[in-house]
């Protein structure tokens, strides 16, 4: 059956200033400080709210402890929100199963990667198991699971996908996608995120390290990468992954992350989706070797990314803020690309982080 719809029906004007318009799109993670581990409410993490004004953060390994620690930062992280006049926060993760799990044993439970959920290939299975990777995430004040991986893993020398995936099969992979999507959203109330658009599974270089390059005529994408991501949207998936591939028969320029064509034309105006996009991390190389983290989040946002993502830097992240800021004010952004992000970022928070 299919997933609650997002309301993005409403608009919703620019907030009241620039700082403030460009800190909701913003998605940052902090690290260890001087004056803090990175478990805490530490000097960067109180940046990212206080000055940053961000719309959301992102924990890493590096930022989990037990259940009644983590619960406790998330909660101090809302209510630092709440006390800088913000809007309640997305409080993201990537808890995938398998080796991707941020929340881990021994402090919380070992789930399967996608691939063992493939093999067993039941939509209820699928569906029970993404509801309890939820359910332990909304217990720790998570709102945003950064799952399931759409991607086909259909090349065996893929180095970054393999057992992230459900399998080879576009069908299969979209069904256990779409099941996965109602597992967390519609059972355990935490927003999906269906990655990495348009499918990073016929890879085999990894794009943490450099930019994959593909060549299929898009007819053969129509076939194998987009079923995942047609049947994520008709689940109500409640925001998609862009991905640092460059897809040459799409856009011989720009990678997808970067790329009008493939954000504004294939995902939006093709397919329909009118959820929140979120890049994947703007510090990997696979746009920030040739583009620059901040170069690449400008670039992105006018593709058509409402929130973008960057995981670990303070110095990268202040960067990005500021050329978002700049290209507002320069007019190289559009004052309705910023819009429609708030407007498909104030649905989300409505469903998800209240």
């Amino acid at each position: 059956m299919p997933g609650r719809p997002l309301s993005t029906a409403s608009p919703s004007p620019v907030a009241e200033s620039v700082e403030d318009t460009i800190g909701q799109m913003l998605v940052f993670g902090w690290s260890q400080t001087a004056g803090g581990n990175a478990r805490s409410l530490n000097s960067h993490a109180r940046r990212l709210i206080e000055e940053f004004r961000v719309g959301g953060v992102i924990l890493m390994a590096r930022n989990v402890g037990p259940p009644q620690d983590a619960k406790k930062l998330t909660g101090y992280l809302q209510n630092l929100a709440e006390l800088s006049g913000l809007p309640r926060l997305l409080v993201s993760t990537d808890q995938e199963g398998g080796r991707v799990a941020r929340f881990g044993p021994p402090d919380y439970p070992a789930f399967p990667s996608a691939r063992t959920i493939g093999a067993d290939g039941r939509i209820g299975y699928a569906r029970q198991n993404a509801a309890s990777i939820g359910r332990v995430l909304a217990h720790a004040g998570v709102n945003w699971a950064l799952m399931p991986s759409l991607d086909v893993n259909n090349n065996p020398n893929n180095v970054v996908i393999g057992d992230r995936s459900f399998g080879d099969d576009p069908a299969l992979v979209a069904r256990l996608g779409a099941a996965s999507i109602i597992g967390l959203q519609d059972d355990a109330g935490v927003m999906a995120c269906g990655k990495h658009f348009p499918g990073h599974g016929d890879t085999a270089v990894d794009s943490h390290l450099s930019l994959p390059i593909i060549d299929h005529d898009p007819s053969r994408l129509d076939l194998i990468e987009l079923p995942p991501f047609r049947a994520a949207i008709a689940a109500h998936v409640g925001s998609i992954m862009s991905s640092h591939i460059l897809y040459r028969r799409l856009d011989a320029e720009l990678p997808a992350t970067l790329s009008p064509k493939i954000l504004g034309g294939v995902l939006r105006e093709t397919l329909g989706y009118d959820g929140v996009v979120v890049t994947d991390c703007l510090e990997m190389l696979g746009v920030a070797a040739k583009w620059g983290s901040a170069e690449a989040a400008v670039l992105a946002v006018i593709a058509g990314a409402d929130m973008v993502l960057a995981c670990h830097t303070e110095a990268t992240q202040s960067a990005i803020r500021l050329a978002l800021i700049d290209a507002v004010h320069s007019g190289r952004i559009a004052e309705s690309r910023i819009n429609d992000a708030h407007r498909r970022i104030k649905a989300a928070k409505k469903m998800y982080a209240n």
